[in-house]
């Protein structure tokens, strides 16, 4: 039983190759896997057709970019919805359903993040489909926006409109009646800031009977749907979502990225859940993030079967939310959190959080027990003490604790070097090079001490079939370890790091209950068989991960090392993957021959990287930079309302890490080119038009380039006083009115010795500390904006300096002059350029 005979090494390579295999013909398929698209003509009466969705979206896209307060969005788009659900109306089955629709027009205000956001006018349509035989007073709410930004938006989120519209359409036209009434709201304004949302959930006559939302948005253009946020504390739902989903993608650890703030976005399903306080499942078309918000998210990169695949889900679900119990009281299933996860698209599980508890604590035990019964049945069978073994072991658990750091540290370092050489983003538009980047690295830190360990030892009085099973056991021991930490810790997505060791322990049960545990290497089989359903869970898993966060390293801004996050994503899938399959290569002779081929590869990516074009990030039309910079007119005006400043240039905000580096030597003559960072200490948010919260967040890296021919504004943007009021010996009130383009912005900051008491928008945002910014947008009411400002101060006395007050008026969709028309033609093919006139006018009162 003391054999050290190993496998010949060239069959070391054939090992290799299954699992990469396995990954390439099961993984992939898989996960790119979409239904047949239906057409008109071979789908049943109660089915979601895609070629009809199709037509719709083919409609809805061609009406153009529609950016709040524009014709395209206010008139157009909402004329063709009404036209559409009123054709649904018309021909639906009257005799089974009752249907209203309600075209809103509605303003408000709120906090959101470390920002004020108002707005008038914005339009809402709201459609009520009710069953005749319905007595129910609780509504299921299907939610998602038809509003673009400056690029285009079939993708986010006419998609998810034509889908809502398609269900729609089968439901009132179908023989089937449900328990609860349906809202489907088609929401004019998110992508100012979630606006619209908040509207209807704070002032729509049917928002209070609305008691779950099924949330629809996009990241991404085409592929499959992933639900990354539920309840919360609903598991109901996740009952619901099992039963009726029919081609399930979804996990928990997506759930608990997004809330970490780690996705650069946000959605609708935030206001309901924070001002209706109502429970949903948020789900978002994921794939294909190079053309979210750009010029080339068209209906083109869009398949129909795409369009089947959401819409398929999307009917099944509602049929079923619209007959659940739960929903006449939903607060008496508010019950805790659930952890939740779908296997390859192929089956759904879910559990609540209390029962993923005891089955992470429980794997982990078994974990304990059998190891232990392991070296009790190794000292035995070897002849030699059980201490003996258990230092052997310790020495080994040493070794694996080191491979594991390395596992990690390696691909990290990777990444940090290549950042430090201006490399970031080298995998961007060649995904392959990930694997050789950040995955061969860490299979490197894996396997490497272990393997140098096992060639330098001298043990003889265990088998080199022990001592192998040694290093694996010393691997589920650092797996269970991390089960127990981070199952105290509340993270639900645990469960990653069960699933591994669940099939570690039943083959390691299986063969300690037989003679295969002590038969050299007639263990290997079972333990290979056993990894399989791991090895496609946890490599299906990290590859949704890289490929949905690879595009957004694209638009984190230039201020995050997005390689970082890739890096360790990348680590942690092939730790999970082949950490317990690694070790293995050391029952081949040479185990150092499959170390320097991991090696060779990680060399040969990081030169392809650096010095060829496949490490160049950006491709024309696929995988562009995304390139936005404002045309700017600075005007300053001091308290006695002279002109102090009057200046014009481009501000860019850089998407990402290279920021200007891609254009260096191309046709677009960045002379001048200056960091803001001196202005942003001397001004109050730099003294610039600052357009959104990711123009704030990266103030410090956003640079300017100035321009001698002054910017010519499209229109005006004009902030006059109406009164100003002394309400008592140390308040006095200013009353505004603001006019000018659909999307404005207001910076106010107060004197030292001055605070603002009182305002007209939310008051609590008072206790935060200046300087305040509120963002501003109207949509189809573009009548002036009136607000008031009381400035307090304790010794009275009016008439000096109180506030600067900053306006700046962005025209978004509007022509730019000769000159910078001349200048975006200058931007490479791979870019895709976002711009527009914004004017910021600083006024002292």
């Amino acid at each position: 039983m003391k054999s050290n005979f190993k496998v010949p090494w060239q069959l070391a390579c054939g090992y290799l190759l299954f699992w990469i295999i396995l990954f390439f013909a099961v993984v992939i398929p898989l996960f790119y896997r979409l239904p047949t698209a239906l057409t008109m003509e071979d789908a049943e009466k109660n089915e979601f057709v895609a070629e009809r969705a199709y037509k719709n979206l083919y409609t809805l896209s061609n009406i153009g970019n529609k950016i709040v307060g524009s014709k395209e969005n206010e008139i157009e788009a909402v004329e063709f919805l009404l036209k559409e659900l009123n054709q649904v109306k018309e021909e639906s089955l009257k005799e089974l359903f009752d249907i209203e629709i309600y075209l809103s027009r509605i303003s408000g205000v709120f906090e959101r993040n470390s920002a004020i956001s108002a707005y008038q006018g914005l339009q809402n349509i709201a459609v009520k489909l009710t069953p005749k035989s319905s007595t129910s007073k609780s509504y299921l709410l299907v939610n998602s926006h038809f509003d673009t930004l400056p690029g285009a938006g079939a993708g986010d989120a006419g998609f998810m409109i034509v889908t809502m519209l398609e269900v729609f359409r089968v439901l009132a036209n179908t023989n089937q009646s449900f328990e609860h009434p349906i809202v489907f709201l088609f929401n004019g304004a998110e992508e100012t800031g979630l606006q619209a949302s908040h509207a209807f959930i704070t002032q729509h006559k049917w928002a209070p009977f609305c008691k779950a939302v099924v949330n629809l948005d996009a990241a991404g253009s085409g592929g499959r749907e992933i639900l990354f946020q539920s309840g919360p504390n609903h598991p109901w739902l996740m009952a619901y979502y099992k039963k009726y989903i029919k081609h399930p993608l979804a996990t928990t650890l997506a759930e608990e990225i997004f809330q970490l703030g780690l996705i650069p976005s946000d959605t609708d399903f935030r206001q309901f859940r924070t001002f209706g306080n109502i429970p949903g499942l948020d789900m978002a078309q994921c794939i294909n993030g190079f053309v979210y918000h750009t010029k080339y998210d068209l209906i083109d990169v869009i398949p129909r079967e795409s369009l089947q695949n959401t819409g398929d889900n999307l009917l099944s679900l509602v049929r079923g939310l619209a007959n659940a119990a739960e929903l006449h009281n939903t607060e008496a299933y508010n019950t805790g959190h659930t952890v939740f996860f779908d296997f390859l698209g192929l089956y759904f599980i879910h559990y609540t959080e209390t029962t993923g508890i005891f089955l992470n604590i429980g794997v982990a035990a078994a974990v304990f027990i059998l190891i232990y019964i392991s070296l009790w049945r190794m000292a035995a069978v070897s002849q030699v003490s059980l201490g003996h073994v258990a230092c052997w072991f310790t020495l080994v658990l040493i070794i694996q604790v080191i491979s594991f750091v390395l596992g990690l540290a390696f691909p990290v370092i990777v990444a940090y070097v290549m950042d430090n050489l201006g490399l970031s983003l080298t995998y961007y538009s060649t995904p392959m090079l990930v694997i050789g980047l950040y995955v061969c690295p860490s299979l490197i830190g894996l396997s490497l001490p272990i393997t140098i360990f096992y060639a330098l030892q001298g043990n003889k009085s265990i088998s080199t079939g022990y001592q192998v099973q040694l290093a694996l056991h010393s691997q589920a021991l650092i797996l269970a370890l991390l089960v127990v930490g981070l199952t105290a810790f509340g993270l639900r997505s645990t469960y990653i790091f069960t699933i591994p060791l669940v099939f570690y322990v039943i083959p390691l049960a299986v063969n300690l209950l037989t003679t295969l545990h002590d038969r050299g290497y007639a263990w290997v089989a079972l333990h290979k068989l056993s990894q399989i359903i791991p090895f496609l869970y946890s490599s299906y898993l990290f590859y949704i991960f890289i490929v949905v966060m690879t595009p957004m390293g694209g638009r984190a801004g230039s201020g995050s090392n997005r390689d970082l996050f890739i890096a360790v994503l990348a680590a942690a899938g092939a730790i999970l993957s082949c950490g317990l399959l690694i070790p293995l290569i050391n029952t081949f002779r040479r185990p150092s021959c499959v170390v320097f081929s991991l090696v060779v590869i990680t060399a040969l990516s990081m030169y392809l990287a650096s010095s060829t074009k496949i490490g160049f990030p950006y491709r024309p039309k696929t995988n562009v930079q995304r390139l936005e910079y404002l045309q700017v007119r600075n005007v300053f005006y001091e308290y006695d309302g002279t002109l102090s400043k009057d200046e014009s240039g481009y501000l860019f905000n850089f998407a990402d890490r290279l920021v200007e580096k891609p254009l260096l030597g191309t046709s677009v003559n960045l002379t001048g080119l200056v960091s803001i960072t001196s202005r942003c200490n001397a001004h109050m948010f730099c003294g610039m038009p600052l357009y959104d919260l990711r123009f704030v967040r990266n103030q410090i890296y956003n640079k300017w380039l100035p321009r001698s021919e002054p910017i010519i504004m499209p229109n005006i943007t004009k902030l006059e006083v109406l009164r100003k009021v002394v309400v008592n010996s140390t308040t006095v009130r200013i009353q505004f009115i603001l006019s000018g383009p659909p999307t404005m912005r207001l910076f106010i900051q107060p004197y030292e010795d001055v605070t603002i008491s009182n305002w007209s928008f939310v008051h609590s945002f008072l206790e935060k500390s200046p300087p305040y910014l509120i963002f501003l947008n109207y949509g189809i009411d573009s009548t002036s904006y009136s607000f008031y400002l009381e400035c307090s101060k304790a010794n009275g006395g009016f008439n000096v300096p109180l506030l600067q007050l900053g306006v700046s008026g962005h025209f978004i969709g509007d022509t730019s002059d000769k000159l910078n028309t001349k200048f975006a033609s200058t931007f490479p093919s791979f870019t895709a350029v976002d711009t527009w006139p914004a004017i910021y006018q600083r006024y002292i009162f």
